[in-house]
């Protein structure tokens, strides 16, 4: 993702840089108003995939809180710990190959739909990838539905780090912490059916995008390529739902999350509806009432390219950051020494209670 300021913004992109992000936003404002399961396990040291919580936490599972279940921020927290256990997962690396067939086979235990959507990319770099988009539908016959977003993939590079630039970070927050919460959701959707019909859709090549002063001639809308072509080629024929929540970077301490420019031009009204629920359940001091200019991210495409369903990122923005992202963005201290199971808990535990709710 690519948080967009003017030049003389804190965040240093290169001029042509900054002209591309410039046509990007300007574009979206007239839009606006006009393979082989044995690697899974390699390095987990388990004969099967086994869900661990503390036993203190097992019977609060099918527990109700107001008007939804209780989070189980344990389980969040170990979904993360899955992920990472297998290294970096940049495409076509084997963490991504790795985390892919563990990603499936872990949301086929909640659900029977689940779909790989596979499609072929060509990167900025001049790289051929198949990505790999992961879906998983609760109650597909539900006409009523709700769409939720993360990325599963992870830097390729350490471009904001001060050593080691070139080597890919595991993604503990960007990438593990929005997955996680989604699979933890799955896990309740299994034990207790919303009103709604939900599509969890995990994208691939989220951050895969030409860092600055890349010594590679300039790819226009080269990040979230996942999102571009499932915006493109939803999973479904005619797919639509009533609104998409994207999740991006919400697992670090004292996270914050504000309104951003793309998600109040497109959908306001959920916005308001998530922040309202997250006052109410006491996670105010995490959702801000607060503006932020625009973030290019998956939401954007889904709200620029599929027009459809209007979506809303909740992603960290930290005003105390030269980036306003999380201070180890893109670093190698991306790790889960930089997750924060309060933090978890209240972004899933507000989500939990908008789709119960709804």
């Amino acid at each position: 993702m690519i948080l967009v300021k003017e030049a003389t913004g804190s965040l240093r992109h290169s001029l042509i840089f900054e002209k591309y992000i410039f046509i990007i936003i300007i574009c979206f404002l007239y839009t606006s108003c006009a393979n082989e399961s044995n690697k899974v396990e390699a390095n987990q040291n388990e004969t099967k995939d086994i869900h661990i919580v503390p036993k203190d936490t097992e019977i609060k599972d099918v527990n109700f809180i107001t008007e939804g279940p209780k989070f189980n921020e344990d389980s969040a927290y170990y979904f993360i710990e899955k992920q990472v256990a297998f290294g970096p997962r940049f495409l076509s690396s084997e963490g991504w190959e790795s985390c892919a067939i563990w990603l499936e086979k872990k949301l086929k235990t909640y659900t029977q739909h689940v779909i790989i959507q596979t499609a072929p990319v060509t990167t900025y770099d001049g790289k051929h990838h198949n990505i790999k988009n992961i879906i998983a539908s609760f109650d597909p016959q539900k006409k009523n539905r709700v769409a939720l977003f993360a990325h599963w993939d992870t830097r390729h590079v350490a471009d904001y780090d001060t050593k080691n630039k070139t080597e890919p970070i595991l993604g503990a927050n960007d990438g593990g912490s929005g997955v996680a919460v989604l699979i933890e959701m799955a896990r309740q959707f299994s034990i207790q059916s919303p009103n709604i019909g939900v599509d969890i859709v995990l994208f691939d090549a989220e951050d895969y995008g030409q860092p600055e002063n890349s010594e590679y001639p300039i790819m226009e809308n080269s990040w979230c390529l996942g999102s571009q072509h499932w915006s493109k080629n939803p999973h479904k024929k005619n797919y639509t739902a009533r609104y998409g929540i994207l999740l991006d970077m919400v697992g670090a301490k004292n996270a914050t999350f504000r309104f951003e420019e793309i998600s109040r031009t497109y959908a306001k009204d959920i916005l308001n509806k998530v922040w309202k629920k997250g006052h109410s359940l006491g996670f105010e001091t995490y959702f801000i009432f607060e503006d932020t200019g625009p973030i290019v991210d998956d939401h954007l495409y889904v709200n620029m390219i599929l027009k459809t369903i209007p979506t809303i990122d909740i992603i960290e923005y930290d005003p105390a950051t030269i980036t306003n992202f999380n201070k180890h963005w893109h670093t190698h201290n991306d790790n889960m020494q930089n997750v924060n199971k309060e933090s978890l808990n209240a972004v899933g535990q507000t989500l939990l209670n908008v789709i119960y709710n709804d």
